[in-house]
């Protein structure tokens, strides 16, 4: 049987061990022989694992490990191999098995059952560091069928004489409690019992220590449910000198305080004297981030805190500035006279040397802005970001960024300016926040009318630049830039420039999907010159149409950047534009479209290709119209009748519609009636539309056929009329006769001009507080608000939607288990802990309103019942306390009301009936294993 792929004693022999195979690696290169000799070496593991020498296994195991922590390899075909170790009575080959299945073991291994029986054999051993690899490894391992069958031997390890044996024990509560939280039902209490070790042996310092750090990871859940444990905390914070204790207790506080006021009476005295009297900095900064952030409606603790966030900012060490950073970061919100009085610490900390004492003053400055001091504070962060690394750069233009756009631009009052600020932004040459600047150009093109002109410039400026076009960090800002420019190219004072910035040659290097909003920018700014020149020669003198004013009797003026309040400036510049759109400027512009595009009319990318061909078809339709007209001046042929006014006309109404904003939800909002299937109210259309007849047409047109002149007789006309009327009129009766069956899924109508003026105004000054007095200035060199109060322009109106301009916020959901557990907590402390699990028991999906019950039954029972059902656990659990069986009222219960009272019975007592068929079957499935060794063996 030796023949058959197992080791030869040879290779036992002269087998590697783990220091081998680490020199071997290191002998190697990382790379291909690096690699091969690893495969070579996973070769020889394959073949020494399947040995049936225990020393060979286990060091075939040990480098099969080594490989699996550092170069991750798939060790889980030795999961049954590491379970063999765990049995054999060497301690080295039983804590090499343990590693192995810490290490490899998921919930869903194979072999993770054939383990329960060999850890309650470790757990109930007498040598300690076999119960100490068997904790060990169930506390990384552990699932709920494992949870469940050991709870037993936990519970009894948690009273063990041996400090190290039982402080392991108190750590795995943890995990057991999360796998199965009916455990805390067993063990609480005397998990409970181990914070009164403060006054006792010396070693009670670590055991205490292990049962602190449970109680704080279990109350960072849900403190609510320790609440009556705060006497216990109280006294470890009294009596204690462990500084990693306090340190956890003061965890557990800064929960505890947030839900009862009068606790933090008692507590922040205590808390005071230890930042007085303590020298460890770990202990003083806890005690500082515990009364800023529970405790800072008093005074005088908060006063003491900061003296001592003073002393951190101020200290040589960089890891005590970089604490005392994050204590001001945590009192600014509530006490920002702090701020105040360390202003000039935080500004000088923007330039130290170490990067995580320059963000936390990054996060510190930003928590400061407000709408008044905004201009000021983003002009001195523009300064260092110009002077800073990279790194620093961009993490100080995405804070800017994420700042003014919180809460839909709250604190941007003139936006003006901030759009030059995105402007300026996209210049700095580190710059790679081209995504978020996209994104708020656009936005606040769409929610701001106001800023509109000063959003084109900005735009322009951009285009015309040609160096920026070589920066692929910013091409998501050309593109927002282009799209503005041909969005709202009627507020820009010479389209004709923008026509050329977007045609320019040097536009090759943007990649496709950038390049086709420009090319539909050029699109959208071709037909606005167009329209607007049609328009000026049919007015007379009137003012174009499509030209609108920012506000009555206002003009813009790119050069000054600000509006002039005169009538002769607004004739002026109507005067200017009519000047501009004459026959040989057209006529300049569209050569010009057809020179620059005609080359890409054949391109590979079909989006520039579609985009091309319906550029040059308007520009070519365009020109052969007005060189038309130029020979037929004499039929005095109005341009309005034209084929190409009507289309142009067309096109520019389609694309001056404005854009609004929407949410990503919106279509999610629309809410679905009960029975309604899509499919079969799309099937009923046909007996809807069953008596309309579509018209069978060989060609295309843009426009209606009544629009379009023909040379022929008027009768024709009369018949095209009278067909379109008639049309129209059955498609009104099929949209009226739609919309009444299935209304639910129709808009409301809204025929208004104004359409964007049904949304509701974001952030009316109106609306919000005026408690912005105390916000802090950062220096008064730079920081002091200098900009004066511009009372004829307002705050212009924020278009904004009810859930924000953003993907909604996934809201955290609490964990079942941690409700499982937080409700047996109650339980355990209000002593109804045994009438609850037996009816865990009998129902366990009865939800969380059965554990609510539960809790109100117990605080309307009587304080003596409680305290005869904590005796009968006692007695029940521990031999010692026999005395209390006299003292009973009820001790003539019958026994197995007795089981239900006692937690240790309840604990052996099998909850799911069908464990005994498992434990049976992995019982068997031992033994045949072990006879088929044996077979092996002889």
């Amino acid at each position: 049987m030796s023949g058959t792929g197992g080791p030869s004693l040879m290779d036992s022999l002269f087998q590697r061990t783990l220091d081998d195979l680490i020199k071997g690696i290191r002998l190697h290169l990382p790379g291909p022989a690096q690699s091969t000799f690893i495969s070579k070496s996973l070769d020889e593991i394959r073949r020494e694992i399947t040995s049936t020498d225990l020393h060979t296994k286990s060091t075939a195991l040990q480098k099969l490990t080594y490989l699996h922590s550092l170069h991750h390899f798939d060790i889980s075909f030795a999961a049954f191999h590491a379970v063999e170790l765990t049995s054999s009575p060497s301690f080295l080959h039983k804590k090499t098995g343990y590693l192995a299945a810490s290490l490899s073991f998921r919930p869903s291994t194979d072999v993770l059952l054939l383990l329960t029986n060999q850890l309650r054999k470790d757990l109930s051993s007498t040598n300690q560091h076999e119960v100490s690899l068997a904790l060990e490894c169930l506390s990384v391992i552990c699932t709920l069928d494992l949870a469940r069958d050991l709870t037993p031997d936990i519970f009894n390890l948690l009273m063990s004489s041996k400090i190290f044996v039982r402080k392991k024990a108190v750590a795995c509560l943890l995990k057991v409690f999360s796998q199965y939280p009916d455990a805390v039902r067993v063990c609480f209490k005397r998990l409970v019992e181990n914070l009164e070790t403060v006054g006792g042996a010396s070693d009670n310092g670590t055991m205490l220590a292990a049962t602190v750090g449970v109680f704080c990871e279990l109350a960072r859940k849900e403190p609510r449910a320790y609440l009556p444990l705060a006497p216990e905390f109280y006294k470890i914070l009294v009596e204690s000198r462990n500084n990693w204790v306090l340190i956890k207790v003061l965890k557990i506080f800064a929960q505890l305080g947030r839900l009862e006021p009068r606790l933090a009476k008692k507590v922040v005295e205590p808390i005071c004297e230890l930042m007085k009297r303590s020298e460890a900095k770990s202990l003083v900064f806890e005690c500082v981030r515990t009364v800023v952030s529970s405790f800072y409606e008093y005074e005088f603790a908060v006063k003491l805190a900061v003296e001592k966030i003073r002393e951190f900012l101020l200290d040589s060490d960089l890891n005590l500035r970089y604490l005392g950073l994050q204590g001001l970061l945590l009192v600014a919100p509530h006490h920002l006279w702090a701020v105040v009085e360390n202003k000039e610490v935080v500004i000088k900390s923007l330039s130290d040397v170490d990067r995580n004492i320059k963000l936390e003053a990054l996060r510190l400055v930003m928590s400061m802005v407000c709408d008044d001091n905004v201009v000021e504070i983003c002009r001195v962060l523009v300064g260092y970001a110009l002077k800073s690394d990279p790194e620093f750069c961009n993490e100080i233009l995405r804070s800017m960024l994420s700042t003014c756009s919180k809460n839909v631009y709250e604190i941007i009052i003139d936006f003006d300016w901030y759009v030059s600020l995105l402007g300026e932004m996209a210049r700095i040459p580190h710059c790679q926040n081209g995504e978020e600047i996209e994104y708020q150009l656009i936005d606040i093109g769409m929610r701001v009318k106001d800023v509109r002109p000063e959003l084109v410039r900005v735009g322009r400026d951009l285009l015309i630049d040609p160096a920026l076009l070589g920066n692929p960090f910013i091409h998501r800002i050309l593109s927002a830039a282009a799209w503005v420019s041909g969005e709202y190219v009627k507020f820009s004072r010479n389209p004709f420039e923008i026509m050329e910035a977007l045609l320019q040659p040097r536009t090759n290097l943007l990649p496709p999907s950038i390049r086709s909003v420009y090319i539909h920018s050029a699109f959208k700014v071709l037909s606005f010159c167009l329209h607007s020149y049609l328009s000026f020669e049919k007015g007379a003198s009137s003012s174009p149409p499509n030209f609108v004013d920012i506000e009555p009797g206002f003009t813009y003026s790119e050069s000054e950047q600000e509006f002039t309040e005169t009538d002769q400036a607004t004739s002026s510049s109507a005067l200017h534009k009519r000047d501009t759109f004459t026959q040989e400027s057209i006529a300049n512009v569209l050569t010009l479209v057809i020179t620059s595009l005609t080359p890409l009319a054949e391109s590979h990318d079909v989006e520039i290709q579609e985009r091309v061909r319906n550029v040059l078809g308007l520009a070519r339709l365009a020109q052969q119209e007005i060189s038309c007209h130029n020979d037929q001046k004499e039929k005095m042929v109005d341009k309005a009748d034209l084929k190409t006014s009507i289309i142009i006309r067309l096109i520019n109404d389609a694309l001056s519609e404005d854009f609004g904003p929407i949410t990503f939800s919106a279509q999610e909002r629309v809410p679905v009636p009960d029975g309604l299937v899509l499919e079969e109210n799309l099937r009923k259309l046909d007996s809807i539309c069953a008596d309309v007849q579509l018209p069978i047409s060989e060609s295309f047109s843009l426009v209606k056929p009544n629009f379009l002149p023909a040379d022929g007789d008027s009768i024709s006309n009369q018949q095209n009329e009278e067909e379109s009327e008639t049309s129209a009129a059955e498609s009104t009766s099929l949209l009226a006769e739609h919309r009444k069956r299935h209304g639910l899924f129709y808009l409301p109508s809204d025929h208004t001009k104004n359409a964007s003026s049904s949304f509701p105004p974001a952030n009316d000054p109106k609306q919000r507080d005026n408690d912005v007095d105390d916000l802090v200035k950062l220096t008064e060199e730079s920081l002091v608000l200098k900009r004066k109060p511009n009372l004829s322009r307002p705050r212009p109106v924020v278009v904004k939607l009810d859930e924000g301009d953003r993907l909604p916020i996934a809201v955290k959901k609490t964990d079942e288990n941690d409700d499982l557990i937080s409700g047996a907590v109650r339980d355990v402390l209000l002593g109804n802990e045994a009438s609850s699990h037996s009816n865990n028991l009998s129902g366990r999906r009865k939800g969380k309103s059965h554990s609510k019950d539960k809790v109100e039954n117990s605080e309307t029972g009587s304080s003596s019942k409680r305290r005869s059902k904590h005796r009968n656990h006692s007695k029940n659990v521990e031999e010692n306390e026999n005395g209390e069986k006299g003292k009973q009222k009820s001790g003539g219960k019958h026994k197995s009301r007795r089981r239900a009272d006692g937690g240790v019975d309840v604990a052996v007592e099998k909850p799911i009936q069908h464990l005994e068929l498992w434990l049976f079957m992995g019982l068997f499935l031992c033994l045949d294993i072990m006879m088929f060794r044996s077979c092996y063996l002889y």
